[in-house]
């Protein structure tokens, strides 16, 4: 009897989780991503921010699957998917399978804001937190060469759209970045001229926490030196300056948008029903409508009964459900609902000051804080990762400074279309 095959397409949470959930099981696996690692997208933040090394929380597929003997890897692009014949195309090669699980993740949603996508920088992969580290590091350098007070302001002042989680911990770690460590590399600078601002366009920060949470997240910011600027609607954005709704603006050089995501804006193209943010829209077992052989997961995955937040643990429950529910198929089994069970949230804001709301428990300052850095720190895979992370929390604490101040110019990588596909039975070349 063939094996069925199981094509996942993306490699994050949900997609690894579901690879795993899979390993060593009956199935054909084939495991599709852009690049040939998994990236902990929670610490991103803290690479954009001059405390973290890329290298140091990302590592290699091959290595986090090794163990799996059925699992197969390629790293590419998935160029078209056939959903009808059960074909994907990948580097010109239609593949076929017996089940699929997208897996592809999210991008930054602008809302229609004019200039948002051209004039922002975003925080959703480990090139966005490399280049968002090199444009502040080079803004310092720009303002300590500039003479005109009004520039200087200009290349001073660091905005950020988006009062969530990612927003809150920018904002944070950019303002004890800024008033503490850059303080002392530029001397020169009068640091009264710098200003973080946090826009947001709701009444209150973390809108999902607690109103007591997000209140305390708020003092937090402003002790930080973080300028928090609520019911603030941003309606444009260009090369100098923020536009809000009540038509005020802030001249700057540096946007950084946090303000929403939504799926890949390959899905339509693939010809997948989706939402006004661009997710698939899916059963309560994670099926696509009409092709029960197709699972989303992840920030892809728009329940029809309710909105799940888009953080890891959530996608690592859907990853793990979905390939419960095709092992069950197999067996002739009927796939069950995703039985989401909520494992709290938690955000760091600053030194000694995070909020983390678990259960009826709502945690604030060193407590919230302490048991941020484990969590993480435990999630982290690979060791070597664990104990760079650890050594550079550890010279952030005790020495007050952040260490990987380096600018490192991103040329423009040549792409290899032609990576070979691993050996399969049931590949077919494109006529």
């Amino acid at each position: 009897m063939t094996r069925q095959r199981v094509v996942i397409i993306g490699a994050g949470f949900a997609g690894l989780s579901a690879a795993r959930a899979l390993g060593n099981s009956p199935c054909e696996v084939l495991l599709v991503n852009r690049e040939n690692y998994h990236t902990f997208v929670p610490l991103l933040h803290q690479v954009a921010t001059c405390g973290l090394a890329p290298e140091h929380i990302v590592y290699s597929i091959r290595n986090l699957i090794k163990k799996y003997s059925n699992i197969k890897f390629v790293t590419s692009e998935v160029d078209k998917i056939d959903l009808g014949n059960k074909i994907i195309e990948v580097n010109g090669v239609l593949i076929t399978y017996d089940y699929l699980i997208l897996a592809c993740g999210s991008t930054s949603r602008f809302f229609g804001v004019p200039g948002a996508y051209e004039h922002s920088l975003t925080l959703k992969s480990l090139s966005n937190s490399v280049n968002i580290r090199n444009h502040l590091l080079h803004c310092f350098e720009v303002a300590q060469e500039e003479v005109r007070v009004s520039r200087q302001q200009q290349q001073l002042t660091f905005t950020i759209v988006g009062g969530g989680a990612t927003g809150v911990e920018m904002a944070g770690e950019l303002a004890t970045l800024v008033y503490g460590t850059l303080s002392k590399d530029y001397p020169n600078l009068d640091f009264r001229r710098v200003r973080v601002l946090l826009l947001h366009s709701g009444e209150r920060l973390l809108p999902d926490m607690p109103t007591r949470l997000s209140n305390y997240t708020a003092r937090q910011l402003w002790q930080l030196g973080v300028e928090v600027q609520l019911n603030s609607r941003v309606t444009g954005v260009t090369e100098n300056a923020v536009h809000l709704e009540d038509s005020r603006v802030i001249p700057c050089h540096t946007v950084i948008w946090t303000a929403g995501v939504e799926g890949d804006n390959k899905l339509n193209k693939w010809g997948l029903l989706t939402n006004r943010n661009n997710q698939v829209k899916v059963f309560s077992t994670l099926q696509v409508p009409e092709h029960p052989q197709v699972y989303a997961v992840g920030d892809l995955a728009a329940l029809h009964d309710k909105q799940l937040p888009m953080v890891a643990p959530v996608a690592i429950q859907q990853g793990i459900t979905a390939a419960n529910n095709i092992l069950r198929q197999i067996k002739g089994k009927n796939p069950q609902p995703l039985h989401y069970q909520h494992q709290g949230s938690m955000v760091i804001i600053g030194r000694h000051a995070a909020v983390a709301h678990i259960g009826k428990v709502k945690l604030t300052g060193f407590p919230a804080w302490l048991l941020w850095l484990v969590i993480h720190l435990a999630c982290l895979p690979g060791n070597l990762n664990r104990l760079h992370v650890l050594i550079s929390w550890g010279w952030i604490y005790f020495l007050r400074e952040h260490p990987i101040r380096l600018i490192f110019r991103q040329d423009s990588l040549a792409k290899y279309q032609d990576v070979p596909l691993p050996n399969l039975d049931r590949v077919q070349g494109k006529d």
